[in-house]
């Protein structure tokens, strides 16, 4: 029933929790199991792979699970949560319900009723299945699924967004898990080259049955639209094109025939800032292959540095993240890619950095070294802080901890 699906318990009672992972492991799920929120937030927030669900106590020794989740839906699209309550507690479930969460199960439950529940509430496998090409959130994993329903037809394709967000490379998975895929793809890019009617009737030549990406379509010129529209009357291969995030404005020129046709299949890749979980996962990706270039590698990426990641918000997308990648690994000195590497430009300011940031900095700086003082126990930081556990999490909500 769960075989190869990826699950996080959230459980607290020790007898419960080893439990739930023996079965859910004997009936093929791949389990992580966390008793406190401040592990089971990072864990859920940047998984290493896509998850299919998570298992929650609603009240857990250092909070409840419905701030678990409300932290969560702040800033992403987290997997379907199913949450475990006393008679209780049921109210509360039946409001996390409301706000966006799959199911409850009230204690004591029969475990063939837990899982069937638990297999209701899980993505369909074959969302599962999908390669992770695009990102771990929901949006990315849309984009994903997206690209596997295009692969599966011939009709023209429109890939829109902004650059840097691997437009080419989306438009070159469609060719890859299609059937044309023994063919050729041909790109032309009307971006840096002149692209005109001649140079497009020669490309389809060439291409066969293969496919023809146009990178920047609304550069074309009438006269290349034109034979476009022609060559596309009877077409052997199949169009994919490329325009930038802004609709209308970048369609501006394009002939209505020849926009109409590309948005009856449209793909929209939302930019790295509406993805800051995104922008953690693709700095992984690429991390491992640039510290194989050093002479002495890195360790990894510091946890203050992903959190820079997350809060900057990437004019340049991918493309800019991997620059600036490339640039804190070569000039790392320490063992890990710190945020200084990552964004030197800011030492410059550092003297005349706002109150606020600076206020900001000092609490958050503070707040991990009580959490990691008491293993994540935000009843004890709270103590040690001299706050209420209240002020804490609410001030860990407005840092991103």
């Amino acid at each position: 029933m769960l075989e190869g699906r990826r699950i996080v318990l959230v459980e607290d009672d020790e007898i419960m929790g080893a439990s739930l992972v023996q079965r859910l492991t004997l009936e093929g799920a791949e389990v992580q199991w966390h008793r406190q929120i401040a592990r089971a937030l990072p864990a859920i927030r940047t998984p290493r792979k896509s998850l299919d669900a998570v298992i929650c106590d609603i009240r857990l020794p250092d909070g409840t699970g419905e701030e678990l989740y409300d932290t969560l839906t702040r800033t992403s699209h987290p997997p379907p949560f199913l949450f475990i309550t006393g008679q209780g507690g049921i109210d509360q479930a039946v409001r996390l319900i409301r706000s966006g969460a799959a199911d409850y199960i009230a204690k004591p439950f029969d475990i063939a009723a837990f899982l069937t529940r638990l297999a209701t509430v899980m993505r369909p496998r074959a969302d599962q299945e999908m390669l992770t090409e695009t990102g771990i959130t929901a949006a990315a994993r849309t984009v994903d699924r997206q690209i596997c329903e295009a692969a599966a037809r011939d009709t023209p394709l429109l890939i829109r967004g902004a650059q840097g967000l691997g437009k080419l490379h989306l438009a070159r998975r469609v060719h890859d898990l299609s059937e044309r895929r023994a063919a050729s793809i041909i790109v032309c890019n009307a971006f840096r080259d002149r692209v005109g009617a001649s140079e497009l009737e020669k490309a389809v030549a060439n291409v066969g049955e293969g496919t023809l990406v146009v990178i920047g379509i609304g550069k074309l010129d009438v006269t290349a639209q034109d034979a476009l529209i022609a060559l596309l009357a009877a077409p052997r291969f199949r169009l994919i094109a490329t325009l930038g995030p802004h609709g209308d404005r970048d369609a501006q020129g394009l002939r209505d025939d020849l926009l109409s046709l590309l948005r009856s299949h449209e793909i929209v890749v939302p930019p790295l800032a509406d993805r800051p979980d995104d922008a953690v996962w693709l700095a992984a990706q690429l991390f491992p292959g640039l510290n194989a270039r050093r002479k002495e590698p890195l360790t990894g990426i510091a946890a203050s540095a992903e959190e820079a990641i997350r809060a900057h918000d990437w004019p340049g997308n991918g493309r800019e993240l991997r620059a600036r990648l490339i640039r804190a690994v070569e000039a790392a000195e320490g063992s890990m890619v710190m945020t200084a590497d990552l964004f030197p430009e800011r030492a410059v300011d550092e003297a005349m950095r706002p109150l606020s940031e600076v206020r900001d900095g000092a609490e958050r700086a503070q707040i991990m070294a009580a959490l990691d003082r008491t293993r994540g126990q935000v009843g004890e930081a709270a103590r040690l802080l001299r706050v209420s556990r209240t002020t804490l999490w609410e001030k860990m909500q407005k840092l991103g901890l």
